[in-house]
């Protein structure tokens, strides 16, 4: 059986795939998710867990960019996935992970804040609160999706598709070393700096 894993590390191995724009590469990583039916979607049973190899991704980002998590393999990453920018919620979780930024680089870890909002809207976000954190754009939700984080959500009676506030710290080889999901914004970002050093 030929696993996701394995079919995600191509990106690695083909200089030629890893050129591909951010949305035919994303694109193509949704097909090969399909073709291998593991995709993770809601609850599905292939949801994201420790250990596994963490989804590859080549995202637009803040200042005309581009992130490509194959590219960081060798640091530790902490992927922070968030609903909105310039929400309360959002805004303070972005401005302790700035305030704690230097304690990161120095403990070996990038930190990468993903959200649906477009680069220009990261611009602004980024401006406005002095953050220093890379902020990375998915407005198709195809990466969110990859990560188990665009869930079903309730408020006041209706239903909706949103991001679930959520952490991935994904460690030197690529792998899932923590997850945390429905994230409580007071305290997170100390318990995660204690997790990547952990990590060494």
């Amino acid at each position: 059986r030929v696993h996701l894993a394995d079919l995600r590390s191509i990106q690695t191995c083909l200089p030629a795939v890893r050129a591909l724009d951010a949305a035919t590469w994303n694109r193509t990583l949704l097909a090969i998710d399909g073709l291998a039916g593991e995709t993770r979607r809601g609850n599905d049973m292939s949801e994201l867990k420790t250990g596994d190899l963490a989804p590859t991704f080549k995202l637009p980002a803040d200042g005309g960019g581009t992130i490509d998590l194959a590219d960081l393999r060798g640091q530790i990453v902490v992927l922070y996935l968030y609903p909105k920018d310039d929400t309360p919620g959002c805004t303070t979780q972005a401005l302790d992970f700035t305030a704690a930024s230097a304690a990161f680089r120095e403990a070996g870890a990038t930190i990468i804040g993903l959200s649906k909002d477009s680069v220009k809207r990261h611009d602004n976000f980024k401006a406005k609160h002095g953050l220093e954190v890379s902020l990375v754009s998915d407005p198709e939700a195809e990466v969110i999706e990859a990560y188990g984080s665009w869930v079903l959500k309730k408020l006041y009676g209706r239903e909706y598709m949103g991001i679930d506030r959520s952490t991935f710290l994904i460690d030197r080889d690529g792998h899932v070393a923590r997850i945390w999901h429905k994230v409580k914004v007071k305290g997170h970002v100390d318990e995660v700096l204690e997790a990547v050093r952990e990590l060494g």
